[in-house]
């Protein structure tokens, strides 16, 4: 009998946790990473922020030769070399500070408006109005289901089933239509519209009438779609009037607010504030960057769980309960030490991209001038600093940079390339720029069709095809010729 040998090689990549906790925190904005330390602090007593007591910046002090283990894993608590866990200053300190930080390091909170909601000021007015008891709950929920921007959006069928089945009101669609007329009485004009026409509609009937106002009501009430698509022969025919008459009620619409809900002050809708994550400053004609101090906490392992692991070291007769407790601390220590060696993995990784970023588009932090903006893709700036893609990726797509032509999204830096009539290749920004100009600056009785702006393109250096014109110009969100139409 021959014994037959097999040997199978298998090739894969597996993530380890501390590698997946590092993308992770890679990804995770300023003032994300903020709420993430904090939760992380919560969880883990073995970790510690801020400063006891002086100690060197020696990120090496603390020996990160532990052996790995898991949940699976059977440690014995003999086996422990507690004196991993110590240094000599007892106290390992893995502050992150160079010169690399900004001093922008206390905690800033952010200031909110407080006072009476948006529904609740509607409910307020409600109040005087003369209502029986089921038109009152009626305008409640219709209340309720205005959204921040002053609409309610769901069918009256709908709701006249929401009120039945959830509030055990029982009704016909007549009588909610009849109840949201009511509510479309509220301040501000326009709350309450199912939409857009209706919003406009209910804001112009409300002001003081005279011709353009009046006509102002024919045009949205009577011929909307001609509006919206801006056939203004066509609204002259069908009222009769000059260009000069469209043109007044046309002003008169354009006063109008399409948000009502947006203008009321005591919204207390949760406005996002952007924390910039880098800064890049001219400072005697270089650049220089920093990262937002907040990114860079102290952390350092708790002096008590090292003064728990030095009292275990000590005891002679070591118990049951103290071999189980000294476990329960290494997993602890362990994590802390796993956390902190990721905030510095992330912090150097965030200012590694960033700088070579910046150097990279030199001429355009430089300047402000977007059209110096050079083609960069992400593997550019990976290839680089010799880093994956995806970690580029996390850093662009979710990081914004204090410069001075204001705060920018990272990954707006990035942009394919093109080649113009001169074999350069330009990046599709600078095209997208100068696309934009062309626009602002055509008569605007006259818009420029996209076949008329790819001939202009191609004047200028650059053959595109009209497809690609269509293209950057959906993406720079600036409408077709007709839509562009001004009388």
């Amino acid at each position: 009998m021959s014994l037959k040998q097999y040997l199978q090689f298998k090739l894969s990549q597996k993530l380890s946790p501390q590698q997946i906790q590092l993308m992770k925190l890679i990804q995770l904005p300023t003032q994300a990473f903020e709420q993430r330390l904090k939760q992380e602090l919560e969880e883990n007593p073995a970790l510690d922020t801020g400063k006891d007591e002086p100690s060197d910046d020696n990120f090496d002090e603390f020996d990160n030769s532990v052996d790995d283990y898991n949940d699976n894993d059977s440690i014995d608590a003999d086996d422990i070399n507690v004196d991993e866990y110590l240094s000599d200053d007892e106290i390992p300190d893995y502050r992150t500070q160079t010169n690399n930080y900004s001093s922008d390091d206390e905690e800033k909170s952010v200031p909110y408006a407080a006072g009476t909601s948006f529904t609740q000021h509607l409910i307020n007015q409600l109040n005087t109005f003369r209502l029986s008891e089921q038109e009152e709950e009626i305008a409640y929920f219709l209340v309720g289901s205005v959204d921040e921007s002053g609409y309610i959006r769901r069918s009256l069928s709908d709701i006249t089933d929401d009120l039945a089945f959830t509030q055990n009101v029982y009704s016909t669609e007549e009588e909610v239509e009849k109840v949201l007329k009511i509510v479309q009485q509220l301040d501000p004009a326009g709350v309450g519209a199912r939409n857009l026409q209706e919003c406009l509609s209910i804001q112009l009937h409300r002001k003081e009438q005279n011709p353009d106002i009046e006509l102002a009501c024919d045009i949205i009430d009577k011929a909307f779609e001609q509006f919206t698509k801006k056939h203004y022969i066509k609204l002259m025919q069908k009222f009769n009037i000059n260009e000069e008459q469209l043109k007044d009620a046309i002003q008169e619409i354009e006063r109008l607010n399409p948000k009502p809900g947006g203008s009321y002050a005591g919204n207390n809708k949760i406005v996002e504030h952007i924390v910039p994550d880098f800064a890049i400053k001219i400072v005697d004609g270089e650049l220089e960057l920093t990262l937002n101090g907040r990114n860079a906490p102290e952390l350092h392992v708790s002096r008590e769980y090292s003064n728990m692991l030095k009292g275990y070291k000590d005891t002679k007769e070591k118990s049951k309960a103290q071999k189980d407790a000294v476990l329960f601390i290494k997993q602890k220590l362990d994590a802390a030490k796993w956390f902190i060696e990721a905030v510095r993995q992330r912090q150097q990784t965030l200012f590694v991209t960033m700088s070579a970023i910046m150097h990279y588009q030199e001429e355009y932090f430089l300047t402000g001038d977007e059209r110096k903006l050079r083609p960069m893709i992400l593997k550019d700036i990976a290839d680089e600093i010799d880093m994956d893609v995806s970690t580029i990726s996390r850093v662009a797509n979710s990081k914004y940079v204090d410069t001075p032509y204001g705060t920018k999204l990272i990954k707006e830096f990035f942009s394919e390339s093109m080649t113009n009539d001169q074999g350069e290749e330009v990046s599709t920004r600078e095209i997208k720029k100068i696309l934009e100009t062309v626009i602002e600056e055509e008569n605007k009785k006259k818009p420029l069709t996209d076949e008329a702006l790819a001939k202009i393109l191609k004047e200028k250096g650059y053959p595109i095809a009209r497809r690609t014109v269509a293209k950057y110009r959906e993406q720079l969100d600036i409408p077709v010729a007709r839509l562009r139409k001004e009388l």
